[in-house]
Formats: C-alpha cells, sequence, structure tokens
C-alpha cells in the first residue's frame, strides 16, 4: 500500500469533529471511526457526520468487530470511508463485497494468538498487531514480530502513548501506529496536547529509524 505519507499515524475512536479536526491539523494521517461495542462506538449518523467532515482531508477508517456482514456492508452504502479495520473473521463474502466496492482492508490480529500465526495477509491491505484485548489500552509484548513474517504493512497498537511509541517504531519494522485511550483525558475524549504530542513523537520516532 503506498501513500503519500512515508508512514501512517492513527488517532482512533473519535466522537466529534472538533477532535477530528484537531487530529487533523496536528498531522494524524488517519482516524478511526468506531461502528462496534465501545465506549467510543458511534451511531451511523454521527460516524456519517465527522467523516463527511474530513473527507479528503486525512484516511477515514470504519472499525468493526464481529459485526456480520449485512451491518458492515449496509454502513459503507451509507459512509464513503477510505478504509475498513476488521476484528474477528472475514468471510469470502465480505471480502468479495469489499473489493468490489475498491475499500482497502485492515485485518487486526491480536499478537500470539493462532490467527496471529496463521492469517493469510496477502489479500488486505495491512494488518494492524494488537494486544490479547483490542480497545482496552493494555500495553503487550510486541517479541512475536520476529517469529512472524507479513507481506502486508504492519500498523502497531494496543497501549500505545507519547512515552512509548518511539521505542516501539524504532525497536520494530511496523509501518504504522495507532492510539485511542492513550491520548485521551476519559473514554472518547480526546486530550489535544496529547494528540499533538503523539503525533510529535511518532513521526520524530520514523524519521529517525528511516537514517539507520
Amino acid at each position: 500500500m503506498t501513500e503519500s505519507d512515508p508512514y501512517f499515524i492513527k488517532i482512533c475512536g473519535m466522537t466529534t469533529l472538533g477532535d477530528a479536526n484537531a487530529a487533523i491539523d496536528a498531522g494524524a494521517s488517519a482516524i478511526g471511526l468506531i461502528l462496534a461495542s465501545s465506549p467510543r462506538q458511534l451511531t451511523l449518523d454521527r460516524a456519517l457526520a465527522i467523516a463527511a467532515g474530513t473527507k479528503d482531508r486525512v484516511l477515514r477508517i470504519l472499525v468493526f468487530r464481529d459485526n456480520d456482514d449485512e451491518s458492515i456492508i449496509q454502513a459503507l452504502e451509507l459512509i464513503d470511508a477510505d478504509f475498513v479495520q476488521l476484528h474477528g473473521p472475514v468471510s469470502d463474502e465480505l471480502s468479495r463485497q469489499l473489493r468490489k466496492r475498491s475499500v482497502r482492508v485492515i485485518k487486526a490480529l491480536s499478537i500470539g494468538t493462532e490467527e496471529f500465526f496463521e492469517f493469510d495477509d496477502g489479500d488486505v491491505d495491512a494488518v494492524l498487531i494488537d494486544g490479547a484485548a483490542p480497545g482496552s489500552g493494555a500495553s503487550h509484548s510486541w517479541d512475536e514480530l520476529a517469529d512472524r513474517s507479513f507481506a502486508a504493512p504492519i500498523i502497531a497498537a494496543g497501549g500505545l502513548d507519547s512515552m512509548n511509541v518511539a521505542e516501539i517504531i524504532v525497536g520494530t519494522t511496523v509501518w504504522g501506529v495507532d492510539v485511542a485511550s492513550g491520548v485521551e483525558s476519559s473514554p472518547g475524549v480526546k486530550d489535544r496536547d496529547q494528540m499533538k504530542h503523539f503525533i510529535e513523537q511518532s513521526r520524530t520516532a520514523f524519521r529517525e529509524r528511516a537514517k539507520s
């Protein structure tokens, strides 16, 4: 997957257009709009408003976890998203429907699980590597990345914040990073200073890694 940016910084769990605009102004590559059970879950109407208000300014990613195929397709018929991020099984029919709509796919994998080691990433645009409880904000080990190669670009998630993101970028080959709770004052409420600091730290680390 080729983007104008050499790296990918996603702020997930947006709940207001104001926070989304602040993330864009701070230099985020992408925003995540969650349509699954979560403290940051959006209604379709709210997700549509944020996606429409940020169109052509940032990559807009709809996040699903164990949603049925019909609800995912219905959401995409309403919301003009750039990506879907899928947690849980992905049926062949859903894959076909997503390709038919030219929607790019990020497949979320929990590190160390059977799916992490066995999933064929040849048909997705990126893999997002998270911990055992995606969305919890809990940190986890990255050691298994040394034992598993992926064809698709890798996005690191799970327990990231401005204090540890540089270490993870420099210590791995990840193409992108994803944060939600690590830049919040409370669930679903983004702290704009924390978002800015996270993005600055991430960009600096990616640049430093490119030099080495």
